[in-house]
């Protein structure tokens, strides 16, 4: 009989093969970014040396009193709260990890809010 596969190992196992091709360096860290089913989370990240440069979550207190709920697309606005604390600490260009997510709804939001807050990827 054929077992199916569950939708979290596909998902790492296409993170694992997006790896393969991103990484962040000094001059232009790696924005990865997770979802959970109750929170979104987004990271700038130095892969050279390993280092977490910036970080936002749908956990923190000020990012969650914007909120009504911390799991949909309106919860996109930790792309903007990324972008500005990016920028605070110097980082303008970056390379997207989407994760292993496929590209629409939240990600794609996240994104999208994230280039409107000044981040170019």
């Amino acid at each position: 009989m054929i077992s199916k596969v569950s939708r979290a190992d596909v998902r790492m196992k296409k993170h694992r093969r997006l790896r393969n091709h991103i990484a962040g360096t000094a001059e232009r860290p790696r924005l990865a970014v997770f979802r959970s089913n109750n929170h979104m989370y987004a990271q700038i990240i130095d892969d050279t040396v390993g280092h977490t440069l910036v970080s936002a979550s749908t956990l923190q207190k000020d990012v969650k009193a914007e909120l009504e709920h911390t799991n949909d697309v309106a919860a996109a606005y930790l792309g903007t709260v990324i972008g500005k604390k990016a920028l605070e600490a110097g980082i303008t260009e970056v390379v997207f990890d989407r994760g292993g997510f496929i590209y629409q709804g939240k990600i794609q939001a996240l994104a999208d809010a994230a280039r409107e807050a000044g981040l170019k990827f």
